[in-house]
């Protein structure tokens, strides 16, 4: 009849052998010999049959599928790790779905019930920036699925998370700053709030402290990540009594923002202003002057989350770990108050 789906027993009947045998096969049991097996594949495969994956879902308490949340899916750095995650999940035979919070915890929360009511293996999540309780990240560790944070952690969750050490990032690029003969660094810090931001805030103020500079407070400014914002506070900084010689952003789109402003009002960069962005995105290799940026292994980090949820989902590791990626500063022309020099021809 038209529409009619084969089943595993009309497999069994064409090779005659029993449904359990055909279900072992391919479900690959090691109790079947690889003949049986290619025998039954083959058949299914004559016969037009499609497994049942909700059926056999609710027989694993879960879906090949993984769910992964994040702020934004268009991003850069979102969509670099996610594709990471994929990448390396579809190995073991999962895939993923990908939800997006918008930075509300409301749609956070409404996006981890549908992952759960979709039976998914687990979330692997990025979380918003209002979000301040957990209680639905809770609910999936409670029933006993992989949770693993990425790039925004919370310490108010005894779980695996994998970030970068946006410590270490930020101050690298203020010390190659002052390395650079800079020294009224101002800094722009984004929603401290948010834990890779309170961690480069705190990154920025030991590098100057470790070199006994003045951060007068003015010169610390939360900004969005937005291109005309950072090119509004810039106006404010410059138009201070002692202006800043050089800017660390938080973002590469506010350090765009700062320079996009200084060369529009005359301003040389590097030689008046130095500035460096943080997040690596690919438009900063391209800009005039180039910019100088750290680079936040987003894949590498998409590649590690992913990594660490399937040794929790599989069993291999039922302690939670605490994964810290290396960020690499990426020197450029917008840090250095010399030019850089040009390959011979």
């Amino acid at each position: 009849m038209k529409g009619k789906k084969t089943t595993i027993h009309e497999i069994a009947k064409a090779l005659n052998t029993t449904a359990s045998t055909v279900s072992r096969a391919l479900n690959n049991n090691p109790r079947i010999s690889e003949d049986t097996r290619n025998k039954v594949i083959k058949m299914a495969q004559k016969l037009g049959y499609e497994p049942n994956t909700m059926a056999a879902s609710l027989r694993r308490g879960h879906s090949k599928i993984i769910g992964i949340i994040v702020p934004y899916a268009d991003r850069i750095f979102f969509s670099s790790v996610i594709r990471g995650i994929e990448e390396e999940v579809k190995k073991s035979g999962y895939n993923v779905i990908i939800c997006q919070s918008y930075e509300k915890l409301e749609n956070e929360i409404d996006d981890v019930n549908a992952l759960m009511a979709a039976q998914v293996a687990g979330v692997i999540i990025s979380i918003s920036r209002e979000t301040n309780q957990y209680d639905h990240l809770k609910k999936v560790m409670s029933k006993e699925k992989p949770l693993v944070l990425f790039d925004r952690t919370s310490e108010a969750l005894n779980t695996s998370s994998v970030a970068i050490d946006d410590f270490q990032g930020a101050y690298s690029s203020v010390n190659h700053l002052i390395d650079n003969g800079y020294r009224r660094i101002a800094f722009f810090s984004g929603n401290k709030k948010v834990s890779i931001f309170r961690e480069r805030f705190r990154g920025y103020q030991a590098a100057m402290r470790d070199h006994n500079l003045p951060v007068p407070e003015e010169y610390i400014i939360e900004v969005p990540s937005d291109v005309e914002q950072g090119k509004a506070v810039t106006e404010e900084l410059m138009k201070l009594p002692n202006p800043p010689d050089a800017i660390f952003s938080s973002s590469d789109f506010s350090a765009l923002g700062a320079i996009k402003w200084l060369t529009e009002n005359n301003y040389s960069v590097p030689g008046d202003v130095g500035v460096i962005g943080f997040g690596n995105d690919p438009f900063t290799q391209y800009l005039e002057p180039t910019m100088t940026s750290v680079d936040q292994k987003s894949k590498d980090m998409g590649i590690t989350a992913a990594q660490v949820f399937l040794e929790q989902l599989e069993g291999k590791n039922s302690v939670h770990r605490k994964v810290l990626l290396s960020p690499q500063l990426i020197i450029r022309a917008s840090s250095q108050k010399q030019p850089l020099k040009k390959a011979a021809v």
